[in-house]
């Protein structure tokens, strides 16, 4: 016969479900591999932004059950806990994201974004090393007496699972490509559930994205003769200017123009002295040798 739920588990589910409805953004962390100490320091960096709270899977489950925040129960897949908070998901997640430490790669671990050797010089000496690079894909070659690679190559896509012979390359060049710092699973806002994949956003990036978009669409509207506020000043310049060289071709006389007109036509004059000039030479040398 199934024995009475304890009382303080019912406390406990019934405390996690009132955090839960009384937060917008709800999140699953995956604390697997996440030393305490870690965990503690993470606290506190945020407890001015979130809370985190640490509980058991099966009261999770249960609070979560009862709670309006139904789709992150999909997301218990993993060693969980809750971040709960007032705060954006993608900007929360990018704090997260910047607290984390460098590591080295290992095997089994899943890349969070794309892992990408750069050119140039090592201080690999030749020998199986070079191998070991060429095995996973890493273009290298001998020089100065060291191993250099010789262009740039992303060796593991986001999503991907890191294997030993990749470990081991990455790890040879020194590189710390992996991340330790709590393992956002899943943020939960509105009902719409974003993973990890899709909450990174590189501030530097985005906003030189924005900016090449709006130096795009600037020009795209000038050739394309489209006025807008932002453009108008500039058109306006144009159209001055290709009116101004259409008079001056024309030789149609106008104040704005007259003086170029004027330039334009001693311009010709020179020219054509220098050429009247060339030809009485021409004519002088050859009466010379017909004499």
């Amino acid at each position: 016969m199934r024995q009475d739920v304890p009382q303080w588990k019912i406390e406990k589910v019934e405390e996690i479900y009132k955090l839960i409805e009384s937060y917008p953004v709800v999140s699953i962390l995956n604390l697997k591999g996440l030393p305490a100490s870690a965990l503690q320091k993470i606290k506190n960096d945020l407890k001015s932004e979130a809370k985190i709270k640490v509980v058991k899977k099966s009261i999770l489950k249960r609070a979560l059950e009862k709670s309006t925040k139904k789709q992150l129960l999909d997301y218990l897949d993993v060693q969980p806990a809750l971040l709960l908070t007032n705060t954006n998901p993608f900007k929360i997640y990018n704090k997260i994201y910047k607290s984390k430490s460098d590591m080295p790669a290992k095997p089994g671990q899943i890349a969070e974004k794309d892992i990408e050797v750069k050119a140039g010089p090592t201080e690999l000496m030749p020998g199986p090393a070079i191998t070991a690079l060429s095995k996973v894909g890493i273009p290298a070659k001998v020089e100065g007496g060291k191993i250099a690679i010789i262009k740039d190559k992303v060796v593991l896509k986001a999503g991907e699972v890191v294997s030993p012979e990749l470990a081991s390359a990455l790890t040879m060049l020194g590189m710390k490509p992996m991340k330790v710092g709590l393992d956002v699973h899943a943020i939960l806002e509105n009902g719409i559930v974003y993973q990890k994949d899709v909450l990174y956003i590189d501030p530097e990036k985005t906003l030189n994205d924005i900016m090449s978009a709006v130096q795009a669409a600037f020009n795209l509207s000038v050739n394309a003769g489209i006025v807008t506020k932002d453009n108008v000043e500039l058109m306006i310049i144009k159209a001055f200017n290709e009116a101004k060289n259409l008079s001056l071709e024309a030789g149609i006389v106008s104040k704005e123009i007259v003086g170029d007109l004027l330039a334009k036509a001693v311009r010709e004059m020179k020219t054509l002295e220098e050429k009247i000039g060339e030809l009485k030479i021409e004519n002088n040398k050859e009466g010379e040798n017909n004499g």
